[in-house]
């Protein structure tokens, strides 16, 4: 009965994700992108350890329609020749369309010469090909022809962008939201953001892995740090912007860890997390124009009274202004 008892504790076991990956006949490329786009479901990580994968979702992936071409096609990548020849335009075509932002990188490695080689989904290039064909075929338009002559690449960006959104839709705890935020900042923006080195130790801290997987080697965790941190002027203000509506609801709930101080939330009960209930995606972070009810609070110190210099400040300038963006004590460049 013993030995029957520990058959199937082992049996029910989270899978590491090499096994996983096995279980599932994916590369680990393919099993890595698959957990970042969220469809395969990893269980929470403990104590720094890497996440692990339930039985039960191991199963509901096998018993998919179409396993396990369908899961393998829905996380192919291509390359910039692969993709032109699918769009059926030249490299450098499809170079200018990846550039200007028509299509967004999903993932990047580095070849031999230690130069970023963008990975994109080929379902997502199909879709884009069917939605717009007159970017394929012709003369490229006007402005995406200026565009490219003023040496616009927003492929890192657009990368950057849709990684962290894609964390952000997964996290709950709000420190971790605003870690998020903080990992697309250099250590200049975000201690102009952060005075306190307490929190930025914390945000620092509270920043999940670069990558689910294997640790990459020293080149591409160099080349993970580059394309990291913004390097454009308004995406620079959005994630400063984020940063401080999401560290003002984080501190609502508990202060940073420091010497000497108890690090337990603030506030006891459901009411801690009261801001889940406004939307995964953030009610008040600021996404397509002003701050919500919600940010304007976060503006305000969750509804205490602004008094001093921000006092005579809108809600959105007082936000610029805690952002270090605006008005009294800017330290914009």
């Amino acid at each position: 009965m013993a030995v029957e008892e520990a058959t199937r504790t082992q049996a029910a076991a989270p899978l590491s994700a090499g096994r996983a990956a096995q279980e599932l006949t994916l590369r680990r490329g393919e099993f890595d992108l698959a957990v970042h786009l969220g469809l395969i479901v990893a269980g929470p990580a403990a104590g720094g350890a890497r996440p692990r994968i339930a039985r039960q979702e191991i199963e509901r992936l096998r018993a998919l329609p179409g396993f396990p071409e369908s899961l393998r096609d829905q996380v192919r990548t291509a390359g910039t020749a692969e993709g032109a020849t699918l769009l059926g335009v030249s490299p450098a075509r499809f170079t200018g369309l990846a550039r200007v932002g028509c299509v967004a990188p999903v993932a990047f490695y580095l070849n031999r010469y230690r130069a970023v080689v963008w990975l994109y989904l080929v379902d997502e290039l199909l879709a884009f090909a069917a939605r717009e064909p007159d970017l394929i075929t012709g003369k490229s338009p006007a402005g995406m022809r200026t565009m490219l002559e003023a040496g616009i690449d927003w492929r890192a960006r657009n990368w950057r962008s849709r990684r962290v959104d894609r964390l952000l839709s997964r996290a709950e705890d709000p420190w971790v939201r605003a870690a998020l935020q903080a990992s697309a900042l250099d250590p200049v923006q975000l201690g102009e953001v952060v005075d306190d080195p307490y929190e930025r130790a914390y945000l620092v801290r509270m920043q999940p892995d670069s990558a689910f997987g294997r640790p990459g080697s020293v080149s591409g965790r160099e080349a993970m740090a580059r394309l990291m941190a913004a390097d454009d002027p308004d995406e620079i203000l959005w994630r400063r912007v984020n940063l401080t509506l999401d560290l003002e609801r984080a501190r609502e709930v508990r202060t940073a860890p420091r010497p000497g101080c108890d690090p337990r939330p603030l506030h006891a009960g459901p009411a801690a997390y009261r801001w889940k209930s406004e939307g995964r995606a953030g009610e008040g972070r600021l996404r397509d124009g002003p701050p919500s009810d919600a940010g304007r609070k976060a503006v305000g110190q969750s509804g205490a009274p602004v008094r001093g210099p921000l006092a005579r400040l809108g809600p959105m300038r007082r936000l610029l202004a805690r952002a270090g963006l605006f008005g009294p004590g800017s330290r914009a460049r």
